[in-house]
């Protein structure tokens, strides 16, 4: 395996329709649901994406489930997708939209507690390594590449385990946000809806748009493995992008993608429901539906629960055995055109 990923250590993937400098225009730039002028604003802009966490392929770190391969490299872009959508939540709900952050800059210890929560090692929470494992109750090996759905999956599931996060995930079916599931959940715990698309077999994170053009995080790059320091904090320049981001035109995105919302309170998802139904729905091509209640052949909505185990978090997957627990779900289209 380790031969095999080799070749992709150090790797840029570049492609010929990736347009990398903005141009000169008085068009709004939208990051993540915040507007930027790009003529007057483009440095903090430019911030503003920096901002966000950076997850890539890594290279050297502990062997996935001790024997495993020690690189994702080639097979976890969309897992580190996953990583960066969900890290973008967590961030949203522990120090607002609007936290920045520069470079060797002493962060709040919430941040350094969200980027321990995805660091390539087995006892992290979202690490790679707990992803990989996870996915094994998907359907999916150890190094093989998954989909949007799958990851989605995934996160919903170590979702259970993530105490101090307390989140919930919803995951739709069938191109359907169903409301009343929705608040069934939060009833207990806040909501987090996890955004991933791309190439086929290539996936990126799409943060913003400035006209026809995406503007995105790009995984393809091998760095090392970081691990944590003697005083509890990491080193986290590799997890920022300081260059400027790849942009690609939409008509080359690939139909394969999920949406990510974030919902810290009730009154913001009602906020949400209320703007999909006024600026969405009302287009022909949908992108997805929002319904009231739940269709009426769909099997009554359960809440997902942690398995009864004597383990918690990380220890829990440790072995694929234990992954019984979990019912095996049938993959479904995200987007369908």
């Amino acid at each position: 395996m380790e031969s095999v990923l080799s070749k992709y250590e150090n790797q840029i993937t570049i492609f010929a329709d990736y347009l990398e400098e903005f141009p000169d225009t008085d068009e709004l730039v939208w990051i993540l649901g915040k507007q930027h002028l790009l003529k007057t604003e483009k440095s903090k802009l430019l911030s503003d994406i920096s901002a966000r966490l950076w997850f890539t392929y890594r290279r050297k770190f502990s062997p996935i489930g001790g024997t495993g391969p020690s690189s994702d490299a080639g097979w976890g872009c969309m897992l580190r997708c996953g990583q960066m959508m969900l890290a973008q939540a967590l961030i949203c709900r522990h120090l607002g939209r609007d936290w920045n952050w520069e470079k060797q800059k002493e962060q709040p210890k919430e941040y350094q507690q969200i980027l321990q929560c995805f660091l390539d090692r087995k006892d992290c929470c979202y690490s790679i390594h707990q992803m990989a494992q996870m996915g094994v109750g998907e359907g999916k090996s150890i190094g093989e590449w998954f989909g949007p759905n799958t990851v989605a999956q995934v996160l919903k599931k170590l979702a259970l385990f993530d105490e101090w996060n307390s989140l919930a995930v919803y995951v739709s079916m069938d191109n359907t946000v169903v409301i009343e599931d929705i608040k069934k959940m939060c009833c207990v715990l806040p909501l987090s809806a996890d955004t991933v698309g791309g190439k086929p077999n290539n996936a990126y994170y799409f943060i913003g748009f400035l006209g026809n053009e995406l503007i995105f995080l790009d995984p393809h790059t091998t760095q090392t493995f970081v691990d944590t320091e003697e005083n509890g904090t990491v080193d986290d320049q590799t997890f920022h992008c300081l260059q400027s981001p790849q942009r690609m035109n939409i008509l080359n995105l690939d139909p394969s993608v999920a949406l990510g919302f974030f919902c810290k309170e009730e009154k913001d998802f009602d906020s949400w429901c209320s703007l999909v139904q006024k600026e969405i729905l009302k287009e022909n091509l949908r992108m997805f539906e929002l319904v009231q209640k739940r269709p009426s052949h769909w099997p009554p909505f359960v809440p997902p629960a942690k398995p009864e185990v004597t383990t918690t978090g990380a220890e829990f997957i440790d072995s694929t055995e234990q992954l019984e627990e979990f019912d095996l779900e049938e993959d479904f289209e995200i987007l369908s055109v």
